[in-house]
């Protein structure tokens, strides 16, 4: 049997009833081989990054899994694909973001996947709830991520009051 790691996931959506699309997402989590759904935090609205459209509404998820990396990044894939996830270009409007942003302590880099994510610590929509849920999170290259909230504290992010359960 394969260890079990603790993995976060960073959740966006931007078209569609982006909120539902969300839950839904969660909810897919929780049912992938061998892996545990612990933790969802706060959902986030923040205006998109490097791109035009919607606001895009943000969440992390942390799974307790004994998925390989680039195994949970296919799945991942798939649920992306269940809610009619395209890539027309990079930084499209999307109507569901699903990224492997850390898998454990693993650093790696291939052509499909790279761990850490690498632009985990540029984004305030990721560190923020990323910190929400695992406030002493170390990154296995940069260190303490809390450190690093200050150098995206410009990027506007709003906390909003719900919590993604999966539920409709």
């Amino acid at each position: 049997m394969s260890a079990r790691v603790r993995a976060c996931i960073g959740l966006g959506a931007n078209l569609g009833d982006a909120r539902a699309t969300l839950r839904a997402a969660v909810a897919a989590l929780a049912t992938l081989p061998g892996t545990a759904l612990l933790q969802v935090s706060h959902v986030y609205r923040s205006a998109p990054v490097d791109a035009r459209g919607p606001d895009f509404l943000n969440a992390v998820a942390t799974v307790e899994t004994t998925l390989a990396p680039l195994e949970l990044l296919q799945a991942l894939q798939a649920v992306e694909h269940a809610h009619g996830r395209e890539r027309p270009f990079r930084n499209a409007p999307r109507t569901l973001d699903l990224d492997l942003l850390l898998h454990g302590e693993t650093v790696m880099e291939t052509p499909e996947l790279t761990l850490p994510h690498p632009r985990l610590h540029e984004r305030h929509f990721v560190l923020a709830p990323l910190l929400e849920l695992v406030p002493d999170l170390q990154h296995p290259l940069l260190g303490p991520l809390q450190a690093l909230l200050p150098q995206v504290a410009g990027q506007a992010v709003l906390r909003l009051p719900e919590v993604l359960t999966g539920a409709p």
